[in-house]
């Protein structure tokens, strides 16, 4: 029986006070809730660190393990970057460093120990799925310092429903949510901390192939507003 992890981050500022969070449904059908925060930080780091803390906490328990998140970033990094990311040192090809090294480090050490694997979900985040929405809250509050009360116990007890989303492709550049894509509009992409304006596709892509970077295509100042919401910006 596979391990379920669902986690999510949260950030005001990037870079600005977060919290992280994730939730785990072991083979023996116990729920744990588990939270942190840092005061100064980025999203990317607080996706990063529930996802690192969910396979530490399960790191002597076998069986193979399904990570559930909406960081598109997340598992782009894992899926399609890490591997290269190591075999050049944890650089760049054009030698900068590649942010949050530490954490993909970490996080990269871990998926190799398990020897059952561990397989990643894409879950579009706000989607009303209960776990996803869960882990924003837990998240969310740690960000702000508030208290908030963590289960830990059987899964009859618990209130929220775990049972696995729906498979969802992981979001392609210049994609709209229903998949199909939208005439006019413009390209945006964060990368070090940068945000970046793109008027066409190629050139947004110049910047962010093989990087760890946050793109989005949007069509009004409101889908902007709200894609900068989203990445804590």
């Amino acid at each position: 029986m596979s391990i379920l992890i669902y986690t999510d981050g949260a950030c005001s500022g990037n870079p600005g006070p977060g919290g992280w969070a994730a939730i785990i449904l072991d083979s023996e059908n116990r729920v744990k809730e588990i939270g942190g925060s840092s005061p100064r930080t980025t999203n990317n780091r607080m996706e990063l660190s529930a996802a690192t803390a969910g396979l530490r906490l399960i790191a002597a328990e076998p069986g193979p393990a399904e990570i559930f998140t909406d960081s598109s970033y997340m598992i782009s990094g894992v899926t399609r970057w890490m591997a290269r990311w190591r075999r050049q040192g944890w650089e760049r090809s054009d030698g900068s460093k590649i942010l949050n090294r530490d954490l993909w480090e970490e996080l990269d050490a871990l998926v190799r120990r398990r020897t059952d694997g561990v397989s990643w979900h894409y879950v579009r985040g706000h989607n009303d799925h209960a776990a996803n929405s869960r882990c924003d809250e837990i998240a969310v509050a740690f960000s702000q310092g508030q208290s908030t009360v963590l289960y830990d116990g059987i899964l009859p007890g618990y209130a929220v429903d775990l049972t696995r989303p729906k498979p969802e492709p992981l979001p392609q550049p210049g994609s709209s949510k229903s998949g199909s894509r939208k005439k006019g509009g413009w390209y945006l992409s964060f990368l070090d901390g940068k945000l970046e304006r793109h008027s066409a596709w190629p050139e947004c892509q110049a910047r962010v192939h093989g990087q760890p970077a946050l793109f989005k295509k949007v069509s009004t100042k409101e889908e902007e507003s709200a894609i900068l919401k989203k990445w804590g910006l």
